[in-house]
């Protein structure tokens, strides 16, 4: 049974407060603390662990030690949370049954000490060794000729620029492409792009003072973004581990673009502000047509690695 809010807490001596917050783990949905308050005025809120709860029943929570026991634990520091109404965090609501009240997530740091998983770096050496084996060496290359195709460069129309209202403001646009991965049959996929109309000052902070280049794998010019031209648009993938993000505003930091993933969060010129991410946002080349028409390079990049690696 999970503990629900406004439920009273009792320390093996006595009565210490009531459940006034429940804090969850992002990654596995699981209520870790319980926040107890509400003992008297001016009371301070404190954060006890899960592992010190002993029994939970309708409507008390048992806990293991005494009421002195409790100077242990630490006060609420609210600022580092959010709630659920914040951030989005998938099957949350499937997992978690507590009363309704401020369910609290911790703000990252919160990945700094996972452990890169090693599949990859395993599976490479499969196909090394696969591919060594002169029997299904044509087999093979005839089944991953498309991920060694050349990048498509072409351009996209996207929409109008009449979407966008307001500056430094990111807009979502979607659209549809055609992709062939690997052996499979091509499939039409659905993508996006976040678009905003800079203002100089945002303008500077993504192009440095100077226009970008974007390369092919042979170091040609495919394009060139001109830092004075005050559209800005970024891959609509998190350079965490390829989320797709949202234009949300932050109690604290105003409007950013947040990842519901992992919660990283980055400013208007797609700088990190927190969170796992590492490296900023991602921008695409991009072209105004003179009717108002969008355009962009559809391109993305790979996840997890502080360089920007095309993939796409």
């Amino acid at each position: 049974m999970q503990p629900k809010l406004k439920s009273k807490v009792r320390s093996a001596d006595r009565d210490v407060g009531e459940v006034t917050r429940v804090i969850v783990d992002p990654i596995t949905l699981d209520v870790s603390h319980i926040v107890v308050g509400g003992n008297g005025a001016g009371t301070l809120e404190r954060r006890i662990p899960m592992a010190e709860v002993q029994v939970v029943s309708d409507d008390l929570i048992q806990l293991r030690g005494t009421a002195a026991d409790l100077e242990k634990f630490p006060f609420l520091k609210r600022d580092e949370y959010v709630t659920t109404h914040e951030v989005e965090i998938a099957h949350l609501e499937d997992h978690l049954h507590v009363q309704c009240g401020e369910v609290l997530v911790p703000l990252p740091e919160l990945e700094k000490n996972v452990k890169r998983r090693t599949f990859f770096t395993n599976f490479t050496h499969v196909i090394g060794v696969l591919i060594s084996l002169p029997l299904i060496f044509p087999v093979l290359k005839y089944l991953m000729k498309p991920m060694y195709a050349p990048f498509d460069n072409r351009w996209l129309k996207i929409g109008s620029v009449n979407k966008i209202k307001t500056e430094d403001v990111g807009v979502q646009f979607k659209y549809r492409k055609n992709v062939k991965e690997a052996f499979m049959p091509e499939a039409e996929i659905d993508k996006n792009v976040w678009v905003l109309h800079a203002t100089p000052k945002v303008l500077d902070a993504v192009y440095k003072g100077k226009d970008m280049e974007f390369h092919d794998p042979n170091g040609r010019v495919i394009w060139t973004n001109k830092k004075e031209i005050p559209y800005v648009a970024f891959s609509g993938k998190c350079p965490h581990l390829g989320c797709g993000y949202k234009w949300r505003t932050h109690k604290v930091l105003g409007q950013v673009f947040l990842c519901p993933c992992h919660l990283s969060i980055y400013d208007v010129s797609g700088k990190v502000l927190d969170g796992p991410a590492p490296r900023p946002l991602d921008p695409l080349p991009i072209r105004i047509a003179a009717s108002g028409e969008v355009e962009i390079i559809d391109m993305e990049f790979k996840a997890g690695t502080k360089a920007q690696v095309r993939i796409v």
